[in-house]
């Protein structure tokens, strides 16, 4: 079985990656040493239907007490308003301090149950069970939890690690070709700032398929996991490498109601922005932006920006963004293929230019 270690100190733990490793949770989370009698396992409506019978009979085997708790699929339901309901939920169930969160989906369902775990009796331990390949490669680790609110994405929220990982690729199977192929602005943002050769092993995948192979999955991880070990907090630099495309994405995503687009696809556009930037303020090639561009293409992800979506717009949302600090807009850039760095001589007036840049092929 794959695995990836996050080194934390006291708050370490294990990615597993395995297929059929969802139906073996409960087995799972005891070997791990987590031996918390109740569970709320907190989903969304789809993606319940699809996999929460398989996970809840497993803890039930265990002699553990699960219970389920639903949002509504999509973006909108990382809100306060889903966070207070979740709780209160949670408290009527009878979950208390010595309850476990796990969180049973995609980067929306993680983000928000990780946020409701960070703050239920002041922080209970949650277990991440990604099952999309944004939370798969990206998302289900590094301790990121939180909500949107009108001005932006994640402007609310808390680092709360997870206590363990189990990412199980054969959940990709039920996936929509839409939500299959975002996921892949995120593998694609991996390689392009720490993996070239990643590169190649992407480019020789089947878009019409689910077969994404463990190990590359593991080696995704390994990536955000060697990141978080080294920045937790994001404040020396280094995490925010894994920004890169996020800046100008976050703001596409941020100009048009929350679930229209989804965050790999805005994260695509993300990405062919700072690629001009990079090659403006970090000699990237024209040749190493062309790979990039061409693997977003081969996943079917946008590269062009609605014409509906004003420049104004996304300039408004992404100065909210909290990848400014004091006002002076911190950006990741490429020097070359596997080789990025954060840099402050980017303006306001190189933003512009790389939004309007994506009005065109």
């Amino acid at each position: 079985m794959p695995s990836v270690h996050v080194d934390l100190s006291n708050r370490s733990y294990n990615v597993l990656v395995e297929p059929g490793l969802l139906a073996q949770a409960g087995k799972t989370l005891k070997k791990a040493g987590i031996t918390n009698p109740r569970v709320a396992v907190i989903s969304d409506e789809t993606v319940a239907g699809f996999h929460s019978a398989s996970l809840m009979d497993s803890l039930a085997a265990e002699g553990l007490q699960p219970t389920l708790h639903l949002v509504p699929s999509g973006e909108a339901s990382k809100s306060m308003t889903h966070v207070e309901a979740l709780c209160r939920e949670m408290i009527r169930a009878g979950h208390d301090r010595k309850s476990l969160v796990v969180a049973l989906g995609g980067g929306v369902v993680g983000d928000l149950a990780g946020f409701v775990a960070s703050i239920f009796y002041r922080g209970i331990p949650f277990v991440q069970v990604p099952t999309t390949i944004v939370a798969q490669v990206d998302s289900s680790v590094g301790g990121k939890t939180g909500v949107n609110v009108g001005e932006g994405k994640n402007l609310l929220g808390a680092f709360h690690q997870p206590r363990l990982v189990i990412v199980d690729p054969d959940t990709l199977g039920t996936l929509p070709d839409r939500e299959f192929h975002e996921g892949f602005a995120e593998a694609i943002k991996h390689a392009a700032i720490r993996d070239a050769g990643m590169l190649e092993e992407l480019a020789s995948l089947d878009p019409s398929g689910r077969g994404v192979p463990a190990d590359l999955i593991a080696r995704n991880i390994a990536i955000k996991a060697r990141v978080v070990e080294a920045d937790e907090h994001e404040t020396r630099d280094i995490r925010a490498l894994l920004n890169f495309g996020h800046t100008i994405g976050h703001g596409i995503e941020a100009s048009v109601p929350y679930g229209r687009m989804l965050h790999g696809e805005a994260i695509s556009l993300g990405i062919r922005a700072a690629l001009l930037v990079s090659e403006r303020h970090a000699g990237l090639s024209p040749a190493d932006s062309a790979k990039v561009i061409s693997l977003l293409e081969k996943f079917h992800l946008p590269l062009v920006l609605a014409p509906e979506i004003s420049t104004e717009t996304v300039m408004e949302k992404l100065s909210r963004d909290k990848k400014f600090s004091s006002g002076a807009i911190r950006f990741v850039v490429l020097e070359g293929l596997g080789s990025a760095k954060v840099i402050d001589t980017v303006t306001s007036g190189d933003l512009r230019q790389a939004i309007e840049h994506l009005r065109t092929l």
